[in-house]
């Protein structure tokens, strides 16, 4: 009896840390935001895709093309997800670079820049 009652305690326990870690874990990364646009539209991404800068999508210099990532203003805690699809920013101190489109929905266009933190929702598949 006591035997099965310490599994079961340990069980929700185990169960309990997961749900707290999943909920609360820390950002994968933190730090600026820019946004890019006017001069790439139409033109190819790193990934090869035609990049739309209208769309939801943004440019980081080491997740792998398709991840999918939720990008929040940190200040403001407004989010958006978007697909890795291209390399950059550029700049030194900026760790993504999103399209105007996800710029919007974050409401950044104006300021053209955010302290944001990045969640990693969904990693590529692996070839």
């Amino acid at each position: 009896m006591k035997e099965w009652f310490f599994y079961a305690l340990t069980s929700i326990g185990l169960v309990v840390l997961v749900i707290f870690f999943q909920m609360g874990s820390p950002y994968y990364e933190q730090g600026i935001a820019s946004w890019y646009g006017p001069g790439f539209h139409g033109k190819q991404t790193s990934s090869g895709e035609i990049y739309d800068m209208y769309g939801i999508s943004a440019a980081h210099k080491t997740l792998p093309f398709g991840t999918i990532v939720k990008v929040v203003d940190l200040e403001t805690t407004k989010s958006v997800v978007v697909t890795i699809n291209d390399r950059g920013p550029f700049i030194e101190g900026r760790i993504i670079d999103l399209s105007k489109g996800a710029a919007e929905k974050l409401g950044i266009v104006n300021k053209g820049i955010a302290k944001v933190g990045l969640r990693i929702l969904e990693w590529p598949p692996q070839d």
